[in-house]
Order: structure tokens, then sequence, then C-alpha cells
């Protein structure tokens, strides 16, 4: 074979393996799914704050049915209200967070919604843990930190949806905690004056004691009456008996 031509050759072959390699790279590395949350321009300590949540889709056989998410320390779940999101979804509180939830929805379908924070906390990073369910029972656990992120560092991992915050605007102050529901004690809900049949049991009683101190004193008083009686009407008699002798 002439040199020129196995210059070529070579030069093809060397293309041809660059070509495969990076093609190569590009498969073993597919397109990480993740889910996210985006409020654009939100700074600590802003309110009413609109949280826009993504979470994408990673199941070729079922859809998703449900979003579990735990709040980050300050914000509470009596903070956070429901905007909008999938069709005949809703959402519901939970000792650490909220779910939200419906029907399934159509296989390789994102599922996207939006909540409202009623105050945003005084720090530059909200995590957001969330456990995303499909429809077969399948869940997707996106709950790893930036620090513990265990995945092969190629975005194989499942790093829970973060926001950065912008730092506080000049005299940006935090507004009271949200007001929660009164606890329904006896203590709490027992009213200050008697109630009606309080106050019949203790007259009832009052009435009973009286009515027992009565018949203690007339008793002796009935009992005397009666012997005064008597003695008088036996003078009487004896005094007629030596009339009559």
């Amino acid at each position: 074979m002439p040199r020129p031509t196995l210059s070529r050759s070579l030069r093809r072959t060397g293309a041809l393996t660059a070509v495969a390699c990076v093609a190569a790279v590009a498969l073993a590395v597919p397109a990480a799914a993740h889910t996210e949350v985006e409020a654009e321009g939100a700074r600590a300590l802003d309110q009413d704050v609109a949280l826009t949540f993504t979470a994408e889709s990673e199941s070729g056989t079922a859809g998703i049915s449900g979003l579990e998410v735990i709040l980050p320390e300050g914000v509470t779940p009596a903070d956070v209200t429901y905007k909008n999101g999938p069709e005949g979804w809703k959402l519901a509180s939970t000792s650490r967070g909220y779910t939200v939830s419906g029907p399934e929805l159509a296989v390789g379908e994102d599922a996207e919604y939006v909540v409202t924070v009623r105050q945003l906390p005084d720090v530059r990073t909200l995590v957001f843990k969330t456990l995303q369910t499909y429809g077969d029972g399948r869940v997707d656990r996106w709950i790893e930190l930036e620090q513990e992120n265990g995945g092969d560092g190629h975005g194989h991992g499942h790093p829970a949806p973060r926001l950065a915050l912008k730092q506080a605007a000049p005299g940006a102050k935090a507004v009271s905690p949200t007001p929660t529901e009164q606890p329904t004690t006896a203590t709490a809900s027992t009213p200050s004056t008697p109630t009606p049949s309080a106050e019949a049991a203790a007259g009832g009683t009052a009435n009973g004691a009286q009515d027992d101190d009565g018949m203690t004193v007339a008793l002796p008083l009935g009992i005397g009456a009666t012997v005064v009686v008597l003695g008088a009407g036996a003078w009487a008699l004896k005094r007629r008996s030596r009339k009559a002798s």
C-alpha cells in the first residue's frame, strides 16, 4: 500500500476511534432525572413566596402518584399552602412536612406543582428532601445532601432539591409564628361560671343540707311541745277529778 494511502487510513481510523469513544461516554452517562425546586429571586425572610417543584419521571412502566416533602428547619407545615398542580392532586400536612398526591400521571410525565410559603427563614440554602412514589409502589428517595451524595460522580445520585436564597432585604424581619389550633383540653374548655346542671346539683346539695339542719332543730322542739301539752292535759284532768270528789 502506498504511504499516502496508509496515512489517510490511519487518520480515518483515529477519527473514528475518537467518535466512538465520545459516543460510548455519552451513552454511559444518560441524562439524570431529578426533583428540583425554584423560586426566582427569592431572598431570606421573603413572605408569601411561591415555590415551584418539578419531579421528573424515571419509570417506564408506571406514572407518578404522589410526592412527600420533608420541610427544612424554619418552615412548618402550617406555613405551606397549596397553589396548583396536577389535576385532582391535593396537599395534606404531615408531622414533618406535607404530601401532594392524586390520580396517577401518565407514564413518563413529570409532576409539577406550586406551593406558597408564608415566610422563608433567614438562611442561605433550603433543602427539601423528597420521596417520589409511582403507581406501582416504587419510591425514588431524593434525600441525599451535597456532602453525602452517594452518586458515582456522573450525576447518578439522588440529591435532595435545594433552593439558594439571596441575603435578606434591609429591614426585613421575621414575622410572628403561624397561629396554631388551640388544644381542646378540659381545662381550656371549662367555663368560669357553673353550668345549669352544676348549679342544680350544687343547689340540691345545699338544700339537702338545709333540710337536714331544719329536721335536726325541729325534732326536739316538737317533742318538747308535745310533752308540755300532754302535761297540761294530765294536770287539768287531775284537777277535775279532785273537784268531782
